[in-house]
């Protein structure tokens, strides 16, 4: 049963990530909006506990790494919105 837990929520964030790459592709988001960052944030966590959960620590690495930069770019988009309705 722990198993299929770890594998749901691997599933679920490969999911989110690649819906996030294809609103970005397809232009349906854009790059600096929040909507897509915290898509990025969500799938990066689900894939780093998974990752975690089997050892695959090369790509345990790449995740968190991957929810620490969408996290720095809401907190930018955060300060550039707030400069622009200053």
């Amino acid at each position: 049963m722990e198993s299929l837990i770890f594998n749901a929520l691997g599933w679920v964030g490969a999911f989110l990530l690649l819906l996030a790459y294809g609103l970005i592709s397809f232009k349906k988001l854009e790059a600096d909006s929040q909507t897509y960052q915290w898509l990025n944030i969500t799938a990066s966590i689900l894939l780093l506990v998974n990752t975690i959960y089997y050892g695959a620590y090369p790509s345990s690495f790449v995740n968190a790494v991957w929810t620490i930069i969408a996290f720095f770019a809401i907190l930018t988009i955060g300060r550039k919105n707030g400069k622009s309705s200053a």
